[in-house]
């Protein structure tokens, strides 16, 4: 494709783009006209001088009802045909799924297709521009050559929310630098069963840790959503409780009290929510047989209202059309997900029949234009605070970055830090670099079974999908002399004379549904083959162990000398070899219980069960286990309990006691909690902000710090009732 004539997103858009066609009150069915037309006269909602709400107010009220349907609708790059449907249809959002891709498939490629979409948007008489959507959901991993970084589970590992938020923003440079706008990441569920075929893309079982790698958010928007042209919209999904589905089943239901869905669960979006992400995604699974994409009450109520979400729900692909459980689009199921809350519909296919019917529900009056209106103020909003306005296209001078050399390091760095020593019996690791050294296993030398799934497509592949080092390259570049490596996938020509095995072995590539392992989830006949070859020879085995998740070894363990959870590193294969040979001691901590047998699922800390490797476990190179250490400062860590302690015709007081549930001390917490009409008139044991119909609280100095699993409280006396609050309490 050729080259943009338009400014990119580091120029000022054309003044007014396409003003001259205001007075178009619907579709006429004709064809847009190729660029956009020149305008006379800026009007409020081009003005970047003036506050985002007013330019919504402006453009609000010059939107037509189909302009606005089109806003909440979002559909996939490959079923637009021909282009010109964009502008027809005045669609607000494309995105590409796992397997929707470009050729050739490099960054310019993706950055020419981005800008020739957003040109026909700009076509539409308000000139709207798009936002398109993709799930860079461990680098941005629909590019042949991007910086593939470890799956969350790996980052989990870390400890570590600064490099996860460094993550963040090397991912938001490669994806802002190929024109898109929107990543579906961060994946904040909560994994409480490691046969669920997610479970790498879960930060790990505990909600502390998913809530402080909320960082990763800060990474790709920014401080502040827009302050910079790499500042891209992120995604909190999925909303809520995918990861605690009954049997660890993809799109199951979670069968969960309140209290526990809102002490396991709930933590990382309202922490999320905090950070300002742009977007939530909903989950395909249900709460207590209600599918997340009708319930109102999580959605609307919840999320939106008590967590004062003001960004822009999307449904899940597809996910609408399963609310009766027939295929095919219906009105009542338009409604109900539209009503429910949901912003924007991820079609993503047939859009004229979604349009036609959602048109049909609206004006039947069972949609109501309010809704309506919600959902573009929340969509429009981020499109201004994005600059999509004003920056419709390609900053060229990102793309550039798409597997950079910068990027890469960081990668290696991750890949290192997420490493987690099980087993060294002996010392066997670190491995001497001078050592004679045989390398076996399926995962040693294959980039597309070390990336895992959502590599170069949704559920990724074997073999050499894209660039970057394997784990047998890292091992060759890391020691003295690489012809003392030698490489047998199978294990076959081993003697007595190597100083050390070292056999890479585990899953291969899968993403959602193909994952879940409801039977058994132990290795596969090839590296069990494998390593009875490498044990015959009577050579100390280390094990890597490339994987999304815990695996059944323990029949397997005592064969091994060593043992090394690499999870899935992604490109930078390197990053292994530094800890294999000592180059940097492991220091990753489990983010997750490790079974002891498959039948002991699910398993997770605090729950009574005696795992193989107990959450937080991580040996170190001084031959101990320095124990798992505290969570990362248990941002959310805390909870808030309401209780009444007066009443009076115009009046109440009421008491909240703060407990801290992490797992070390905080000097900070904040409370805060819906007013209900009230207003608070005085305070006890803290210092008070109220707006927007909320309360806020600090703990004051004098409280000291909270030790785990202690309580303070706090008190106020307000006019008015106290209605049913329901306090929020983060850490930090």
């Amino acid at each position: 494709m050729r080259p943009s004539p338009l400014p990119s997103r580091r120029p000022a858009l054309v003044a007014a783009l396409c003003a001259a066609a205001l007075a178009v009150t619907g579709l006429t069915g004709a064809a847009p006209p190729s660029e956009p037309a020149a305008a006379t006269a800026a009007l409020p909602y081009q003005d970047p001088s003036l506050p985002v709400p007013q330019r919504v107010d402006d453009l609000l009220a010059r939107m037509t009802l189909d302009d606005k349907l089109g806003q909440m609708t979002q559909i996939e790059k490959e079923a637009l045909v021909p282009q010109s449907d964009l502008a027809t249809y005045r669609i607000g959002s494309v995105l590409s799924g796992g397997d929707s891709t470009v050729s050739p498939n490099n960054a310019q490629t993706w950055a020419d297709t981005y800008d020739s979409l957003q040109r026909t948007a700009l076509t539409t008489p308000l000139g709207i521009p798009v936002i398109y959507g993709i799930d860079a959901v461990h680098g941005h991993n629909a590019v042949r050559g991007a910086t593939l970084f470890p799956h969350n589970i790996g980052l989990g590992a870390t400890r570590d929310p600064d490099l996860v938020e460094r993550v963040g923003r090397a991912v938001a440079e490669e994806v802002a630098g190929t024109g898109i706008d929107w990543s579906f990441a961060p994946c904040l569920c909560v994994v409480r069963n490691d046969r669920w075929g997610r479970t790498y893309e879960s930060f790990g079982e505990k909600p502390e840790l998913p809530t402080a790698m909320t960082s990763f958010i800060t990474g790709m928007q920014g401080p502040t959503l827009g302050a910079d042209p790499a500042s891209v919209l992120t995604t909190a999904k999925h909303y809520l409780g995918d990861g605690g589905t009954t049997g660890g089943v993809d799109q199951g239901d979670t069968q969960l009290s309140e209290a526990e869905l809102r002490a396991v669960h709930l933590p990382p979006f309202a922490e999320a929510v905090r950070r300002g992400v742009g977007s939530v995604m909903l989950s395909y699974s249900s709460w207590n047989g209600v599918r997340s994409h009708a319930h109102r009450y999580l959605v609307t109520d919840v999320l939106k209202g008590e967590l004062g979400f003001t960004g822009f729900v999307v449904s899940d692909w597809a996910a609408v059309d399963q609310l009766d459980g027939q295929s095919g689009f219906t009105g009542a199921e338009i409604a109900t997900a539209v009503n429910a809350g949901v912003d924007m519909v991820m079609v993503p296919h047939d859009y004229t029949r979604f349009l036609s019917l959602l048109r049909g529900e609206v004006n039947a009056g069972r949609v109501p234009m309010a809704r309506v209106d919600d959902a573009n103020r929340r969509i429009l909003t981020k499109k201004f605070e994005l600059g999509l306005f004003e920056r419709p296209l390609t900053d060229r001078s990102y793309t550039s970055t798409v597997g950079s050399a910068a990027h890469r390091s960081l990668a290696r760095q991750a890949v290192r830090e997420s490493q987690v020593l099980l087993k060294n019996d002996g010392g066997l690791l670190p491995l001497p670099k001078s050592a004679k050294v045989f390398v076996a296993g399926k995962n040693a030398d294959d980039i597309g079974n070390q990336s895992g799934g959502w590599t170069v497509g949704w559920q990724g592949r074997s073999g050499p999908v894209t660039e970057g080092t394997t784990i047998l390259q890292g091992i060759r570049a890391a020691v003295t002399d690489p012809s003392r490596v030698t490489y047998d996938r199978y294990g076959n020509g081993i003697d007595g004379s190597y100083t050390a095995a070292v056999a890479v072995v585990g899953e291969t590539p899968y993403a959602e549904g193909r994952g879940d392992r409801p039977g058994a989830m132990g290795l596969d006949q090839e590296d069990m083959a494998t390593l009875a070859r490498l044990k015959a020879s009577g050579v100390p085995v280390a094990v890597v162990l490339v994987s999304g998740r815990p695996l059944d070894i323990a029949a397997q363990l005592p064969d091994w000398r060593a043992l090394l959870a690499a999870w899935l590193p992604g490109t930078e294969g390197a990053g292994v070899a530094d800890v294999l040979f000592g180059d940097h001691a492991p220091t990753g901590k489990l983010p997750v219980s490790w079974m002891r047998s498959a039948s002991q699922q699910p398993v997770n800390d605090g729950d009574g069960k005696s795992p193989l490797f107990p959450y937080g476990h991580g040996l170190t190179y001084d031959g101990t286990d320095p124990g798992p250490g505290p969570d990362p400062d248990p941002v959310g860590g805390c909870t808030a309990d309401f209780r009444l302690v007066n009443s009076w015709p115009g009046g109440h007081q009421a008491e909240i006691t703060v407990k801290n549930t992490g797992t070390g001390p905080t000097s900070g917490w904040t409370v805060d909690w819906a007013l209900d009409g009230a207003s608070v008139t005085s305070l006890w044991n803290g210092t008070l902000t109220v707006a927007d119909g909320r309360a806020t609280v600090r703990n004051t100095s004098s409280n000291g710090a909270l030790s785990p699993g202690a309580t303070t409280s706090f008190g106020y006396t307000a006019n008015g009732s106290a209605g049913s609050p329901v306090p929020r309490c983060v850490t930090g």
